[in-house]
């Protein structure tokens, strides 16, 4: 039997998009369940290698029938999704699903900026703009369209940001790699604050400045005293 159409059959029968993982979990539990199918025991440890072949495989045979649906991957989920042309009768027979309010042109703005430049902090995403993006990176949250992703290695440590499953499925993108060139948007340069410098292991991170004249002060005293004395000169600074 041909791994092609058993996907086709799994995938059409499904409620859901499914992911490469997901399809693996059905094809152990086929093996478990099934009793004397040879078949279904020899694919319980297929490859995700052999189903992404055989699901790109099956997605161009469809498209090449040019029938009214097609096998589409959208955010790394395997699904088959009608062609547009046939969305008046499919919008009376099932009803038209309300969806949110579309972007403003800033959010969008936004929006391909840490598409394209992610991770990105938020004071990086104002350089790019030329303007305050709080209200814009909010509404983009709250959508589900960004998320925190972790923390810049620079001083303060400021949020980053990136994109998430909601916005691949949102244009109905298969990954980030099926984004549109945008070499113009990517060449923007952008200033990044001084990276993060230990002044000893154990020790606070401190300014690069101030680091500078800890070592010029070494011989006259203890670096670390310079450093802990509220009545220093670096510690002035600081604060």
């Amino acid at each position: 039997m041909d791994l092609k159409f058993i996907l086709e059959a799994v995938l059409f029968s499904a409620q859901k998009p499914l992911s490469i993982k997901e399809l693996r979990e059905v094809f152990a539990n086929a093996a478990e369940q099934a009793e004397g199918d040879e078949t279904a025991r020899g694919l319980k440890k297929v490859k995700e290698s052999e189903l992404t072949e055989a699901l790109e495989g099956l997605a161009r045979e469809h498209e090449q029938a040019q029938r009214s649906y097609r096998l589409a991957c959208v955010a790394g989920c395997w699904q088959f999704v009608t062609q547009p042309d046939y969305a008046p009768w499919l919008r009376a027979l099932v009803g038209h699903k309300t969806r949110p309010p579309r972007l403003s042109l800033p959010a969008l703005e936004t929006l391909a900026i840490i598409a394209y430049r992610q991770p990105i902090t938020r004071a990086e995403i104002e350089q790019v703009r030329g303007v305050t993006v709080d209200g814009v990176m909010q509404t983009l949250l709250e959508r589900g369209l960004v998320q925190q992703v972790g923390r810049a290695e620079v001083v303060g440590r400021p949020m980053t940001y990136g994109t998430t499953a909601v916005f691949l499925e949102y244009f109905g993108l298969r990954g980030l790699e099926g984004l549109p060139a945008a070499d113009e948007l990517r060449r923007i340069a952008v200033q990044k604050p001084e990276t993060l410098v230990t002044a000893e292991p154990g020790l606070a991170t401190v300014p690069p400045e101030q680091l500078t004249e800890v070592e010029k002060g070494a011989g006259e005293g203890d670096p670390k005293s310079d450093l802990l004395n509220p009545k220093s000169e670096t510690m002035s600074k600081s604060e």
